[in-house]
């Protein structure tokens, strides 16, 4: 068993990934002799080379085309996005070529890119980095997006988002990034790329969460049994596609689903969620879905992102809601 933080369990991921595919590339700024703003690439110039860990201008949009061009020639780009907000700038890259080349090319050209996104609040930033675009990525047919929440799956996730054929947004939550888990770095992923998880069990209510927002719940569980409530927490894990089976199953017995994220609540990941299992659960539900999420406004300044940001308070206010309907 080796312990590691989130940063260091990606890095772990990405070196292995290098390590077994030559083909396998990292750009974006300050990722080589610096390692990353956050460390995450650290040292994998130095074992790499300057030709596979790539130094880039501060250009968002330059970083995705130029990975779209290397993809096209059979390499395997991994792109940093120093921070959530910066995305922008690349995002017409990311939503006309990145998503779009293999559906327009009718199946024979394909862009296996990892898009790397350090995302959400909670570390007391500046404007623009702390946002949590997810559902822009979500909305875009093409796309793969995934949101890890421990050191296990960062390992694992970022070596799969790697192999896979497909261009896959990478959402690290970064107030995690310097939590440690014990796991094991040999042997095979625990979970295909695209499956959500139970991650706690329960039968009092389902709490559905991703990223940053799944420690979070775990709390408010572990609060709600205070009061011998039993809640079920899941980790979507992929985004897009959902894996909502083990979803649909837990809310046919607990009767009621409290889906939390850091985003805007407006036609957030949440009310896909909700909607759907309204469509499939109906006549199991016994209260509405309940959404807790951010609010409908610009990130606030850092002095104030805790009024922003679901707490535990809040997801147990939500369960309250659904148990008290």
């Amino acid at each position: 068993m080796t312990s590691l933080n989130i940063i260091k369990s990606i890095n772990a991921g990405l070196r292995r990934s290098m390590e077994n595919d030559h083909k396998v590339l990292i750009m974006g700024e300050d990722v080589g002799k610096l390692g990353g703003v956050f460390r995450v690439t650290d040292g994998l110039q130095k074992d790499f080379g300057e030709d596979r860990v790539i130094d880039t201008p501060l250009a968002e949009s330059g970083i995705i085309g130029t990975a779209v061009g290397l993809a096209l020639r059979g390499y395997r780009p991994v792109c940093e996005i120093q921070f959530d907000g910066f995305v922008f700038p690349g995002y017409d890259q990311i939503v006309s070529q990145v998503a779009k080349m293999h559906f327009r090319s009718g199946g024979r050209l394909r862009l296996p890119i990892v898009i790397r996104i350090p995302y959400g609040g909670g570390i007391g930033a500046v404007e623009h980095h702390a946002e949590s675009p997810e559902a822009y990525f979500v909305h875009t047919p093409g796309l793969k997006v995934v949101s890890c929440a421990n050191p296990e799956d960062a390992y694992w996730m970022i070596q799969q988002a790697i192999e896979s054929d497909d261009p896959v947004m990478f959402f690290e939550p970064k107030r995690r990034y310097y939590e440690k888990a014990e796991f094991e770095l040999d042997g095979s992923p625990p979970l295909p790329l695209h499956t959500s998880r139970v991650v706690q069990q329960g039968t009092d209510a389902t709490v559905v969460a991703y990223g940053p927002m799944v420690k979070t719940c775990l709390e408010a569980a572990a609060a709600a049994t205070e009061d011998n409530r039993s809640l079920e927490v899941i980790d979507l894990r992929s985004l897009s596609p959902l894996d909502l089976d083990p979803v649909y199953e837990s809310v046919r017995r607990t009767g009621r689903l409290v889906v939390v994220h850091e985003a805007q609540r407006t036609l957030g990941v949440g009310a896909e969620v909700a909607a759907r299992v309204t469509e499939e659960c109906f006549y199991s539900l016994e209260a509405p879905v309940v959404r807790v999420t951010g609010y409908d406004t610009p990130y606030p300044p850092a002095r104030v992102e805790d009024d922003y940001l679901p707490d535990l308070d809040r997801v147990l206010d939500g369960v309250d809601r659904a148990l008290t309907y």
